[in-house]
């Protein structure tokens, strides 16, 4: 059912050609004056292009050169269903590849931009899912995108209901690009702070002075690694203490993990109770995980993948140690054992990693500025959840009809 007024109609009743696959040709340097080569790994899932461009012969592309409002849905692979809006206004003169579908709209029935917006909805996705044929990657072909049916209000409303979610899309976008500034302030923080290169100030309003002393973690804190009691005891099991596995360690800040354990299981198993505001470590892992930080706000147990780091509070402050690892994770990852990808940390590793701390005092200032930042950065990041739920329920009115919008 489509609303008074609304239609019905498939992608190949709103535009007078067909739709067309991309070239099959080598890329090259872009050149100042040639043609950018739009492939299926150069648009994201918003619908914008990455930064790695690259060009294509003129000769082999200038029959593949996009018009003004040209609409790209990737046809093959893991990105189906993916789609592009090509604007003059915003890109350079661009041609696309093979894995790629070129779509045309009639501006006369279909606004390009309420397609596009069309594209995020959740009928959208589910009907890209309900195409999909079986076989060695998922595609969707051209006649496959053609029959596809949308929902059809009258063109000044199409217009109207884009307008209104553009907004929404660059709220969105303003957000991301703080974030992103937001983090690559708080790296050349970390970058600066933690190595003393930049020196606060202390209670009396004076720089802090000083070497930095030079020690490893093993001097200055007392390390341990978790443990999983037997699942043969179902007794150890679903009790009210927490128990922590490796995968969660990605939450950084623990407020709150999924397993629980009896007093019995933390009895019966070589897991031991870490204290608050421990430094966690994930000393195993194929992915990224490995050598990932956390810290703890709840007393809880670890697998045997994580490890415990409880400073020494009159030397090192738990806050500071957090974000000195956590600027390390590369460095983390190469003092792991093995070869190839599937080395790993243990204690003895850890307790060797060196560090160079300044006084307490100044420990905690720095753990502030940088705590700080994190808030900050956490503040925007639920402000961007926000606004992305928000166009979602928009969206799910504004393209069904539900709610009109006035002309």
């Amino acid at each position: 059912m489509v609303p008074s007024g609304w239609g019905l109609k498939t992608l190949v009743e709103l535009t007078n050609e067909k739709l067309a696959y991309g070239a099959n040709a080598p890329s090259c340097e872009l050149s100042s004056n040639g043609l950018r080569y739009i492939r299926i790994t150069d648009i994201d899932d918003q619908g914008n292009l990455n930064s790695n461009a690259v060009g294509i012969n003129v000769d082999a592309g200038i029959a593949y050169q996009l018009k003004d409002y040209d609409f790209l849905f990737a046809r093959s692979g893991n990105t189906v269903g993916k789609t592009f809006l090509f604007e003059e206004a915003l890109h350079p003169p661009s041609a696309y590849a093979g894995y790629l579908i070129r779509y045309r709209p009639d501006s006369t029935q279909l606004s390009p931009k309420y397609l596009k917006q069309f594209c995020f909805s959740s009928r959208y996705k589910f009907w890209v899912k309900s195409q999909i044929r079986a076989g060695a990657q998922p595609n969707i072909n051209a006649k496959e995108y053609g029959s596809m049916e949308l929902p059809l209000p009258p063109l000044p409303e199409q217009h109207k209901i884009a307008k209104t979610l553009s907004t929404w899309d660059k709220a969105i976008s303003i957000t991301e690009h703080l974030i992103d500034n937001s983090k690559q302030q708080k790296k050349a923080l970390m970058q600066q702070m933690l190595t003393g290169k930049k020196r606060l100030l202390d209670d009396s309003g004076k720089p802090f002075e000083g070497k930095w002393e030079k020690l490893t973690v093993g001097t200055v804190a007392t390390l341990t690694a978790g443990g999983t009691p037997s699942t043969k005891h179902p007794e150890y099991w679903g009790g009210d203490i927490p128990w922590m596995n490796s995968g969660e360690i990605n939450h950084k800040q623990v407020y709150s993990v999924e397993g629980r354990i009896t007093q019995l299981g933390l009895n019966k198993s070589s897991t031991k109770e870490i204290p608050l505001n421990s430094i966690l470590i994930a000393l195993a892992g194929q992915g990224k995980t490995r050598g990932t930080v956390a810290i703890n706000r709840v007393k809880l147990c670890t697998n045997q993948s994580i490890a415990a780091i409880m400073p020494n509070e009159q030397k090192l402050d738990s806050e500071f140690l957090y974000f000195n690892l956590d600027s390390r994770y590369k460095e983390l990852r190469t003092m792991s054992t093995g070869d190839g990808g599937r080395g790993g940390l243990n204690l003895s590793i850890l307790k060797s990693v060196k560090l160079k701390l300044p006084t307490i005092e100044e420990q905690q200032k720095i753990a502030v500025v940088l705590s700080n930042a994190d808030k900050e950065i956490e503040l925007l990041e639920q402000q961007l959840d926000d606004l992305k739920q928000e166009k979602k329920a928009l969206m799910q009115q504004l393209l069904t009809g539900k709610r009109r919008v006035k002309i």
